[in-house]
């Protein structure tokens, strides 16, 4: 990505696995991804298309997709509540192919018991995948809401299990042979 001065919404679409990705930024951060039919996703914007200034971010994606990248280096511009803003960055600290409950992350931004409020905030992430809000699963287990669908937050989770580096750094967690499953 290019910084710039020209603060000029920038729009841009690419293809995914989970289908069409919405890629949105002020000209100096991201500020947006979403998916095709998401639940609270950011109202569309007009923006000048420019394919260039996300050809970064679009190929880190795509290396995410490929298992190849389980961090981003993408700064991201997170608009919200200042509960919100909390929430997204304490999303940020979960590392790849892991999960938290809804109760977890309420205490780890200092408000037990505010599960639902988290969720929320969960919901309303401006900045899909790159703000991992698909790690945050129920305290039972269960997958719970996705503004994805659970579908696709189903397949991020495993994409992300089946690439996790194992514990020992041998490959990734799910393959005994530490090879990905490759022979």
């Amino acid at each position: 990505m290019r910084p710039t001065t020209d603060t000029a919404t920038r729009t841009a679409t690419m293809a995914s696995p989970l289908g069409l990705l919405t890629l949105v930024s002020d000209g100096r951060t991201l500020t947006g991804l979403s998916m095709e039919d998401q639940r609270h996703a950011p109202p569309a914007v007009a923006g000048v298309p420019d394919d260039a200034w996300f050809a970064p971010v679009v190929a880190q994606l795509e290396e995410y997709f490929a298992g190849r990248r389980t961090t981003f280096e993408v700064p991201v511009g997170l608009e919200g509540t200042a509960f919100q803003r909390r929430v997204w960055e304490a999303l940020l600290a979960v590392p790849y192919g892991e999960t938290v409950s809804y109760s977890e992350l309420a205490r780890r931004v200092g408000v037990p018991g505010a599960a639902r409020a988290v969720g929320s905030a969960n919901g309303r992430n401006p900045v899909a995948l790159i703000v991992p809000c698909h790690r945050v699963i129920g305290a039972d287990g269960a997958l719970g809401g996705y503004g994805g669908g659970t579908a696709r937050k189903r397949y991020l989770l495993g994409l992300e299990a089946a690439h996790a580096p194992h514990p020992d750094g041998a490959g990734p967690a799910g393959d005994p042979r530490g090879s990905g499953g490759r022979p």
